[in-house]
């Protein structure tokens, strides 16, 4: 890069303590290594607002992260976090000049990032995530954005913001899919439905469990799986033994995000009951994996092979059946939007 100012600052609530800790933030995670690959001349620097619960530098594949071990700490606590911002910000300009400022969600990093780089006259852009494009987002009214320095992470966020806050992000760019993480090798589909993310009220993995016991009475050797860790864990646990599911549902927990995209590629369907998607790295994961992916969510306007969209759990029902019934599907791998392509399109609104 040519440009004199070769930092880039990227504002995030966590990011990994270290390159084995590959369940946190798995699609950030993706895009931070991929923007590192396509400009070894940028240095990139993180600084992570919550976690990891230790505070100090490191390195991660490269790539410098500043932890300032807010802990989720509200009140007072949360001041001093940002205080903590401020202050490496400041070193950080003072010493580097970055280039701009990348904040991930529209919350604290954001406003911190908004204010440093309006005082400090630096490109500032938030890229909306997920929920943050909800209604009741007190950090859209603190911050009031324009839509020029919003990046939707889909089609539906974006329109989610202009319908609840009137603004329209200027930029719409998805996660992406790291294709070297799938393995090159024909392996057998010995799951029928999996499930992967947060167990949370919001994903509707109960919807999950009563889809397994409806679709046991016409495949009763079904094998379905919940992969991820929550809140809900034991009540979906319990949920599952009271509709006589033991044998046929698993919940393998929290695993590694290898492993996880490893079990993808084993599977024919993969489930996404939730009832609010931004554009979930689980739907263009699976997608590439070769699952066919049911879902109640449309991220993008554009239709993608295998991706069979409902508005209903009975149409969801019927879709599956058809599926699993169809021995002629086929598992093709679909890429919706390769990594490299994410961190190019990110790279290109602060160096043009």
């Amino acid at each position: 890069m040519k440009n004199k100012r070769e930092t880039l600052v990227i504002l995030s609530p966590g990011f990994p303590k270290n390159e084995a800790d590959s369940t946190c933030m798995p699609p950030q995670q993706v895009f931070v290594k991929s923007l590192k690959a396509i400009c070894p001349g940028l240095q990139i620097i993180v600084i992570a607002f919550q976690y990891p619960f230790k505070p100090g530098e490191y390195k991660w594949n490269g790539v410098k992260v500043i932890s300032l071990a807010g802990k989720n700490h509200g009140g007072i606590g949360r001041a001093v976090t940002w205080f903590k911002a401020w202050t490496t910000l400041k070193k950080i300009d003072k010493s580097n000049k970055p280039i701009g400022i990348l904040s991930f969600w529209l919350g604290e990093c954001a406003f911190v990032g908004n204010r440093f780089a309006k005082q400090y006259h630096l490109m500032h852009y938030t890229w909306l995530l997920g929920q943050d494009a909800k209604k009741d987002n007190k950090y859209f009214r603190w911050i009031n954005p324009k839509g020029e320095s919003l990046i939707a992470l889909s089609d539906f966020i974006a329109r989610e913001v202009k319908k609840n806050y009137g603004v329209s992000p200027a930029n719409v760019i998805p996660v992406g899919v790291d294709t070297s993480l799938f393995a090159r090798r024909h392996i057998k589909r010995d799951i029928d439905i999996l499930g992967a993310g947060s167990l949370i009220p919001l994903k509707q993995y109960n919807v999950f469990v009563d889809m397994i016991s409806f679709l046991k009475q016409f495949f009763p050797e079904i094998k379905a799986a919940i992969c991820g860790n929550g809140p809900e864990l034991e009540q979906l646990k319990a949920l599952s033994v009271s509709r006589g599911l033991e044998h046929n549902l698993s919940f393998p927990g929290e695993l590694p995000h290898k492993e996880v995209l490893s079990l993808m590629q084993r599977s024919k369907i993969f489930l996404h009951t939730s009832g609010y998607e931004g554009f979930g790295a689980v739907l263009s994961e699976a997608l590439y994996s070769g699952a066919h992916v049911v879902s109640f969510c449309k991220p993008m306007l554009k239709a993608f092979r295998n991706h069979h969209v409902v508005k209903t759990s009975e149409e969801m029902k019927t879709e599956i059946i058809t599926i699993l019934n169809n021995k002629h599907r086929g598992h093709d791998p679909v890429l919706v939007c390769p990594v490299e392509q994410v961190a190019k399109n990110m790279i290109s609104l602060f160096v043009n």
